[in-house]
């Protein structure tokens, strides 16, 4: 049955450690709520009510424009092998571009990308979490490297020209700040 919490437990920190993938929602005021899974070596539990999580280029950026307008965060884990079990974490995030104080003070926790665009820090206030019974299992099989042959392939200045023409808004029209506080 499912529990609520305040922070995340030593078991939840464990349970996280050994997950490949993990599910960032996000939603400004009005528009699209945006639900984008995120994997690789992108995640870190900070504290019991702190996650840092890197976001890499990608064709949209919802969560840098959603954060911006309205902090509400929520990441799920979900176990696709061993026990049964959905952990969701809430909270509200805040949004580390390239050129803000902060950036230097969390991008080494992570390793090193050219794709590297953000960082958000979500600030914990509930967990919960549930049986995830019904979640069927898979193997990992390995994480992708597309994203990383991606963008060496295009260098520092071609991922800047990409967040110039595709990572400036939302899809529903919300500025992402991404090149007013991006280190160009």
């Amino acid at each position: 049955m499912g529990q609520k919490f305040s922070a995340l437990e030593a078991k939840h920190i464990e349970f996280i450690g050994k997950q490949k993938i993990y599910f960032v929602s996000t939603a400004a005021d009005t528009g699209t709520v945006n639900l984008s899974p995120k994997g690789g070596d992108s995640l870190r539990v900070i504290n019991a009510n702190t996650i840092a999580w890197l976001n890499h280029t990608g064709s949209g950026n919802e969560s840098a424009a959603h954060v911006l307008i309205n902090p509400r965060m929520t990441i799920m884990f979900c176990a696709f092998e061993g026990e049964p079990l959905i952990l969701r974490t809430y909270g509200n995030a805040k949004v580390l571009h390239t050129g803000d104080a902060l950036w230097d003070e969390y991008i080494n926790l992570f390793p090193k990308s050219i794709a590297s665009r953000q960082i958000f820090l979500l600030d914990i206030n509930k967990v919960q979490s549930s049986c995830g019974m019904s979640v069927p299992y898979f193997n990992f099989d390995s994480d992708r490297d597309d994203l990383a042959q991606w963008s060496n392939k295009r260098g520092k200045e071609g991922i800047e020209k990409y967040w110039e023409k595709a990572n400036q808004q939302s899809i529903d029209g919300f500025d992402t700040e991404i090149m007013k506080r991006a280190d160009l």
